[in-house]
């Protein structure tokens, strides 16, 4: 074993890596700034057989967090689960309540186990709801059918 050299830097170095290091900071500081101007917001839930996704946006569209049961931690079939539903609804409760969002309107998609229970538990947490819309995609007859196959 040989010995381990000390390398010290220069003023300048020190210094270029300390207006990075607040530039930065700063940046992460105005964007929380404008997050937390805002007091009205939209949560997207998206509910298959196989997974759940809550997407936090703002009226215009723009996302400001998303979590889903896989990024939690559930994997294979527990993430389509009501359970995994309710535990991926409480991180984004807790979202919800870090950036001061007074009021949210909720539109949900899909046909899985967690819609019911991810929405349950954002009005258990204390999350002010001012509507709830369903926004699945239903089919109203659709394409015109092929005809008989004739034998």
């Amino acid at each position: 074993m040989g010995k381990k050299k000390v390398i010290k830097k220069s003023q300048e170095e020190l210094l270029q890596e300390r207006e990075s290091i607040e530039s930065k900071i700063q940046k992460q500081e105005a964007r929380e700034d404008k997050v937390t101007e805002i007091r009205e917001a939209m949560l997207f839930v998206y509910s298959s057989y196989n997974n759940t996704i809550l997407t936090l946006t703002d009226l215009q569209g723009n996302v400001l967090s998303w979590t889903s049961a896989g990024k939690i931690g559930f994997k294979n079939t527990k993430k389509g689960t009501p359970y995994a539903a309710n535990r991926v609804a409480e991180v984004m409760a807790q979202t919800i309540q870090r950036m001061k969002i007074e009021s949210i309107d909720i539109k949900i998609k899909g046909i899985g186990g967690g819609r019911d229970s991810a929405v349950r538990t954002l009005v258990a947490k204390g999350i002010n709801l001012s509507s709830i819309e369903d926004i699945t995609p239903v089919p109203h007859n659709g394409c015109r059918a092929r005809k008989p196959r004739r034998l």
